[in-house]
């Protein structure tokens, strides 16, 4: 006779330490509000590690959109796997659950420092950011079934309530995470050392849990390796956040040499000046070949760097800022000029050679470049003091939003400059394709008197080509006539391109980009074609207006037809 199978009893092979109460020091409503909070300590742990990634991925390569993409793809899809990963250690979920939070408080923790390495000293760090985002993913993603079956132990509930308890406290953590990174740890700390902060408390949190709460369920020599794995990482976040400043320092010459001299992190990027304070200059107001050799020994020119990118060099301004301004002023009533960006007060220097302009407005969204502008020994030898010039207003406001509030202001007249200068950061980078727009232009050419002239800087116009001539579509899209043109001399090793590790990767080919001269991309427009006619009360120049116009025959044979418009909601640059 065959015996009837014997009743499945659910749950019979499971882990024991799943099915057996926790012995805890405290209540069991206390326990599992003490295990609720931990919770919410690992998820706001966990949001600023991503945004940290994200932020200074976009800081040290540049495409703030491809940065971010590539750290939550890789981030969301080790999560899944860690998850997985995490069944294995349910059985001694206490114990696994401690490793778990050292070893993230490390990784996450020093995520940054271990990037401004690569960077600083490596050249680049993509494959350091795939790997960090790698294996933070795959340790938060641990986190969730382990504190799950930590919860179940305090007290056992329906599977779904303890899902809602956990997710509801998970999602406010990330909320108090997403908003203390940029408001509280970045602007009080930085990234570095608000990483390690942010690491020792992640840290802190798993051990209350793990080594108090649920301390009676650990075997002696679990808890001394937890506690001795615990003490070994916070020593090490504590090293970190001692050294932070002499590891900055010494990362920061690696990227620009021993002559940097003033770096400051403001609210709106990394400010850095590089090389001597004595500016010679010649008659005309410019500066002479080999300007800007400061302080005996220093051997380099005066140099600006916004976000790690070159923005000034005094070897070469005069050449930039002539060639921007120049064609401007030319063919037209030039009494009122406006500066969108140009904080250093090199274009509006250049402005104010001209006898005829009678007012300067300069909008720029840092005033901290402002001050250095007026303040630093060299920059302002450099520009010659022109933003202390009377007839120099400056306003310390986002370029777009300055826009926008003139064209709805009821004081603010529609047409009132002559010339408006948009001496802006290069359109190929994220945070600056707004200020490239056809929206943007619309607001410019409001600014713009009858007879007024739009000059742009729209980057190489051979190494970024498609770039160039989608400014200069999109400049017409609005109603203006352009006329493009080229001026040769920007430096083999300029770093104003939106990849701040483009050095590492050859140049496109084409002429003019390997081994032949390299070239500053301007587009001049206007309602009317431009004229390049020399203004009576021009000053000499180092770029004299036969070069421009030798610029512009250059750039018609080079000209991309047929090229879209860039917009606010559909931005081209990154094309």
């Amino acid at each position: 006779m065959i015996d009837p199978p014997e009743p499945l009893v659910v749950g019979a092979l499971r882990p024991p330490e799943v099915l057996t109460p926790a012995r805890l020091p405290v209540p069991c409503g206390l326990g599992r509000l003490l295990v609720l909070a931990v919770v919410f300590v690992c998820a706001a742990c966990g949001l600023v590690y991503e945004l940290e990634l994200v932020a200074l991925a976009s800081y040290l390569t540049g495409d703030s959109v491809t940065q971010a993409s590539v750290v939550l793809s890789f981030m969301v899809f080790a999560m899944g796997v860690g998850a997985l990963l995490a069944k294995r250690l349910r059985c001694r979920a206490a114990v696994g659950f401690g490793a778990v939070e050292t070893v993230l408080a490390l990784v996450g923790g020093g995520s940054a420092m271990a990037l401004y390495a690569c960077f600083a000293w490596l050249g680049q760090s993509r494959i350091a950011l795939v790997g960090f985002s790698l294996g933070i993913g795959v340790l938060i993603g641990a986190e969730i079934p382990l504190l799950m079956t930590l919860i179940q132990r305090v007290r056992r509930q329906d599977a779904g309530g303890a899902v809602a308890d956990l997710f509801a406290a998970d999602y406010v953590g990330a909320l108090v995470g997403g908003l203390a990174f940029p408001f509280l740890l970045l602007p009080c700390l930085g990234q570095l050392t608000g990483a390690l902060v942010t690491g020792a408390v992640n840290l802190l949190a798993g051990a209350v849990l793990v080594l108090w709460l649920f301390g009676r369920d650990l075997t002696p020599r679990a808890r001394w390796v937890l506690l001795a794995a615990n003490a070994l990482a916070l020593a090490l976040l504590g090293a970190g956040m001692a050294l932070a400043g002499p590891f900055e320092q010494a990362a920061r010459r690696a990227v620009y040499g021993t002559a940097a001299r003033v770096a400051e992190q403001t609210g709106v990027q990394e400010v850095v000046l590089t090389g001597g304070t004595d500016v010679p200059q010649d008659g005309d107001g410019g500066v002479r070949g080999g300007s800007g050799r400061g302080r005996k020994g220093s051997g380099r020119p005066l140099e600006l760097y916004l976000d790690g990118r070159l923005k000034v060099s005094s070897d070469s301004e005069r050449a930039y800022h002539q060639a921007l301004v120049g064609p401007a002023m030319a063919g037209g009533r030039h009494a009122r000029a406006l500066v969108l960006g140009g904080g250093d007060g090199l274009a509006a220097r250049e402005l104010l050679r001209y006898g005829g302009v009678r007012s300067v407005t300069v909008v720029e969204i840092d005033p901290e470049v402002v001050r250095l502008a007026r303040t630093d020994p060299g920059l302002s030898a450099l520009n010659r003091h022109a933003l202390d010039d009377p007839r120099v207003r400056v306003v310390t406001v986002d370029a777009f939003n300055w826009l926008r509030q003139q064209a709805r202001s009821r004081h603010g007249r529609a047409g009132q400059y002559d010339v408006v200068v948009s001496d802006l950061p290069d359109p190929g980078i994220t945070a600056s394709t707004k200020f490239y727009s056809q929206e943007f232009y619309g607001l410019a050419l409001r600014t713009l008197a009858p007879d007024g002239r739009l000059a742009v800087h729209a980057g190489p116009p051979l190494a970024r080509a498609r770039v160039y001539w989608t400014v200069e579509a999109t400049l017409r899209s609005v109603g203006l006539a352009t006329l493009p043109y080229r001026v040769a001399g920007r430096p083999p090793d300029f770093l104003g391109d939106p990849d701040r590790s483009a050095a590492s990767f050859p140049p496109p080919a084409g002429p003019g980009v390997r081994g032949g001269p390299r070239y500053w991309g301007f587009v001049l427009a206007a309602r009317r074609p431009p004229r390049l006619v020399a203004a009576p009360d021009a000053p000499p120049a180092a770029v004299p207006l036969r070069d421009v116009r030798a610029g512009w025959r250059g750039e018609a044979q080079e000209r991309i037809s047929g090229l879209p418009p860039s917009t606010l909601m559909h931005p081209r640059y990154g094309q």
